[in-house]
This record gives C-alpha cells, structure tokens and sequence, in this order.
C-alpha cells in the first residue's frame, strides 16, 4: 500500500531542517520504504516535506513518520500521513 506523508514546517524553523537533513536522508535510505520524497518549498526556500511510503498498513506508515528525524528535531507543525493511489506516472 502506498501512504503519502505530508509535513509542513514550523515558520522559521529552515536551519533546524538545515542541521537535520543529513540523518533525514540517511533515515530514508535506511528504512527502504520510501518510493519518492522531496520538500515544499516556499519563495524558493524548503517549508516541508512530501513522503511517499509503500507500507504494509497506515500504523506501519505512521511509525515511520514517527521516527523521522526531522520530527524528533522539532521540525514540524504538523504532520499527516494518508493512504494514497497512484494513478498517473
């Protein structure tokens, strides 16, 4: 199943995603979950993160989301995650 994670960033907060980016990527590759992923942005600057998972169920996907990194550093103002289909591409 495929779950889309979508985090937005506290304002203000783009050093913290900064100092954070390094285990965020390395997070991501460890787990091999993750089947595409990017930031918002906003004027050009990062202001969250779109996630998409294949996980076996929605706890699975909200575990993963739990252990970001970029969550544990305080990043987000909020965080949801949702299963999704992809259709097209």
């Amino acid at each position: 199943m495929l779950f889309a994670v979508i985090c937005r960033d506290k304002p203000g907060h783009l050093q913290s995603r900064l100092d954070t980016r390094a285990a965020h990527l390395a997070y991501i590759e460890k787990t091999g979950i993750v089947k595409m992923a990017g930031p918002f942005l906003e004027d050009g600057q990062m202001c969250g993160s779109l996630v998409v998972l294949e996980a076996d169920n929605l706890a699975a996907a909200e575990a993963w989301a739990a252990g970001d990194p970029y969550k544990a550093a305080g990043l987000f103002d909020s965080v949801s995650v949702t299963e999704w289909k992809k259709v097209i591409g």
